[in-house]
């Protein structure tokens, strides 16, 4: 089990439906923190899937839940055994003592210097300091290290991760050098051989350059009023171009620019992003990225990405 006392250095972001359970394995074996995103799977397959990453590490591995929809696998997902929890877009309340009644550690992510005093005050084992940087979704806005360091003077002996546009070896020795205990990265590991992500999705990444991302509330499909952090595309360029329309209101959003092989379209302004298995005008899909994406150069693997990392805290010069 996680305790304050032995969080992992490198902890995976969450990533939605793209992080699998092979990715999540990869990074635990590796010595980081792996997380399966479950906010909208079924409970049923969240059990399994907790099952399935319990019997291929020994490594902590957390299950995140994203506040703004119901938790309805949070239950199943204890019951199967995951050591910890990590709980975003939002405060856990009573579901804080749900998670502690099954043994698992809680962490929280937050925004800002009065969400972190809600979270320690309300007993979490650590925290999750994410920067308006943040690539998918983004609950701050407060540059990262600029939060930093106030939420590690506030949080005192309670471990804090920073998360928010991180993107390589250089950018966790920073953090750490704020006083971050962790670092949790989401786009790098997108960029990674294990990630569900489609392809093109991939080499877009790698061939971002600086100033590739906007945060914006473009891509709101199944998500209404959550800004986000994307690359720049067609889609966005056009929503732009035409005075940022509201829905209903926005060009070509109508348009099915994707198809799953189960036979679920997405359209135009979902906010779903491209998995390797779904075809169509993948560029025009939502891209989440963090603002650190132009220093991603190659797809690695998941364990080479945490090795490298980790060096970081252990003081070893990047290379």
């Amino acid at each position: 089990m996680i305790t304050r006392f032995n969080l992992p250095r490198i902890i995976q972001a969450p990533l939605g439906g793209l992080a699998s359970a092979e990715l999540v394995v990869a990074v635990c074996n590796a010595g980081g923190l792996g997380t399966l995103a479950l906010s909208w799977t079924d409970p049923h397959v969240a059990a399994q899937l907790v099952r399935g990453v319990r019997a291929q590490t020994s490594g902590a591995f957390a299950a995140n839940f994203v506040l703004s929809f119901e938790p309805r696998a949070l239950l199943s997902a204890l019951e199967a055994g995951v050591p910890a929890v990590t709980f975003s877009w939002g405060l856990p309340g009573a579901l804080m003592c749900t998670v502690r009644s099954f043994g698992a550690a809680v962490g929280v992510q937050v925004g800002s210097l009065e969400g972190a005093r809600r979270a320690l005050d309300a007993g979490c084992d650590f925290l999750i300091c994410q920067g308006v940087e943040a690539g998918g979704h983004v609950q701050s806005s407060t540059p990262l290290r600029r939060l930093l360091p106030a939420i590690v003077t506030e949080a005192r002996d309670i471990p804090v991760a920073a998360a928010g546009g991180l993107a390589d070896h250089d950018d966790v020795a920073q953090v750490k050098a704020l006083g971050a205990r962790a670092a949790m990265l989401g786009t790098r590991f997108v960029a990674s051989m294990e990630n569900r992500a489609h392809p093109r999705y991939k080499q877009a990444l790698v061939a971002a350059g600086p100033g590739a991302t906007a945060l914006t509330g473009c891509f709101d499909g199944g998500w209404p009023y959550a800004l986000h952090r994307v690359l720049r595309n067609s889609t966005l360029a056009t929503w732009e171009a035409a005075g940022c329309p509201p829905s209903g209101h926005r060009p070509g959003e109508g348009d099915i620019v994707g198809t799953h092989p189960s036979g679920t379209l997405v359209h135009r302004y979902d906010d779903t992003p491209p998995s390797a298995e779904m075809s169509g005008d993948i560029m025009d899909f939502c891209l989440y990225a963090g603002s650190g994406v132009h220093k991603i150069t190659r797809v690695d693997c998941a364990r080479d990405i945490v090795t490298q990392l980790a060096g970081a805290f252990e003081g070893k010069e990047n290379r």
